[in-house]
Order: C-alpha cells, then sequence, then structure tokens
C-alpha cells in the first residue's frame, strides 16, 4: 500500500499533487498539511497532529467529508510529519511519498529531510517530492530513473559513505568514500535513463532535480 503524506511546508503548485495522486492511495494530513489537502481538492483519510496549524473551520470541512482526526498533545517528541509517517507504517504503508515538506522554517525542512533516516522506515520506499525534485535515502543499493542532463546530488548523512559506486552518471565513483560534510557529492549529472548507486557503508540522501526546473549549475 502506498501512502501520501501532506506536510505543512510550500506547496506550490496543487496540480502536481493531484497528478501523483492514485485512487488506492491513503492520504494523511500532517496538522497544518490539511490546508494544502484543501487547495488541491483532495480529502485526506487522516488528519493528525497537535493541530495549532489547523483552522476549526479547515477540521470541520474534513470532518464533514469523513476524515479521522487524531489529535496529540502539544507537548509531545515527534513533529506531526513524524506522527504521520508512523501511523503510516501501522496501516501497513510499505511505500511513502511526502509532499510540501522542504520551504519554510529551515530548522523543519532540516528535520524532514532527516525522516527519511527514521529506524522505523527502514526497509520501504519513501521519498520526498517537491515538484520535480526527488529525496530519498540510500543504505545498500538504489536505481535512480530520470532523463540525460538531470543533476543527482550524493550528500552522506550521519557520517562518512564507504565504497561508493555509480554506473551512469558524468562523474563516475568507484568504491570512493563520500566524507561527511565535504560537498563532493552534489551536482553530478545522469548520462542515461538510469543510473545505479552502490554504498558500502553508510547512507547517502540521493537529491535528484529534473532537468527543466534546475536553477543553477554550480558544481
Amino acid at each position: 500500500m502506498r501512502a501520501v503524506i501532506f506536510a505543512n511546508g510550500e506547496f506550490p503548485n496543487p496540480q502536481n499533487a493531484r497528478d501523483l495522486l492514485r485512487p488506492d492511495d491513503l492520504i494523511i494530513a500532517a496538522d497544518g498539511g490539511t490546508h494544502h489537502t484543501l487547495v488541491a481538492g483532495v480529502v485526506p483519510h487522516v488528519v493528525i497532529g497537535d493541530l495549532d496549524s489547523l483552522s476549526p473551520d479547515e477540521q470541520a470541512r474534513v470532518e464533514a467529508a469523513g476524515a479521522q482526526v487524531i489529535r496529540f498533545s502539544p507537548r509531545k517528541d515527534e513533529t506531526d510529519l513524524e506522527l504521520a509517517l508512523l501511523h503510516a507504517v501501522r496501516e501497513g504503508a510499505t511505500e511513502i511519498v511526502i509532499l510540501a515538506a522542504l520551504g519554510g522554517r529551515l530548522d523543519q525542512t532540516i528535520a524532514n529531510l532527516l525522516l527519511l533516516a527514521l529506524p522505523e522506515l527502514s526497509g520501504l520506499d519513501m521519498r520526498i517530492v517537491e515538484g520535480q525534485q526527488t529525496a530519498f535515502l540510500i543504505h545498500d543499493e538504489a536505481l535512480i530513473e530520470g532523463r540525460p542532463g538531470d543533476t543527482v546530488s550524493l550528500i552522506p548523512l550521519g557520517g562518512d559513505a564507504v565504497g561508493v559506486t555509480t554506473e551512469g552518471l558524468e562523474w563516475p565513483l568507484h568504491e570512493d568514500t563520500l566524507r561527511f560534510g565535504p560537498a563532493r557529492g552534489v551536482s553530478n549529472v545522469l548520462t542515461a535513463e538510469r543510473a545505479r548507486v552502490r554504498v558500502r557503508r553508510g547512507s547517502l540522501l540521493c537529491v535528484v532535480t529534473h532537468a527543466s526546473t534546475q536553477m543553477g549549475g554550480e558544481r
């Protein structure tokens, strides 16, 4: 089952969300992400969080449409997005797409990216989608799909990524170490419609930016 989670970050193109959704998706709104679902004309199955970003009118509208509202105390350890992710796992999701997770407050954007490494999500197909950009975590091996010219950035998380080997990228790596801190893995380029990345030890945050939306070519 696939879960699509609406977070409370920037949401510039509701049509992209509508195009991405499938009829059998489990749709979860993380607190203020409910506003994005309403803008997109989508009724969430679940609204979850402390609801401090949700207006009474918005809550009433989604409840009237049949959404389940799960309220948590504001004095909690998890962010609303983290609660939404954990709920998706409990519901049996094996694939998770997160929308509107970037932009806005820098601390929340960073925290949202780091949630890709949440231990409870290990083994799931999970990615953050922001327009034509997609971010996901690579632990062992991953296939990257796109078009020649798309940008692929490989950023170590939580320490060095050791034994990194790539196929289908303009600047190839072979059993290389990408160290935590330096930006060596940023702005590589797809040379085919598919590329493969392997890492023997560590984790890589992979960000794919499709050529039509790239805003800068600095490497």
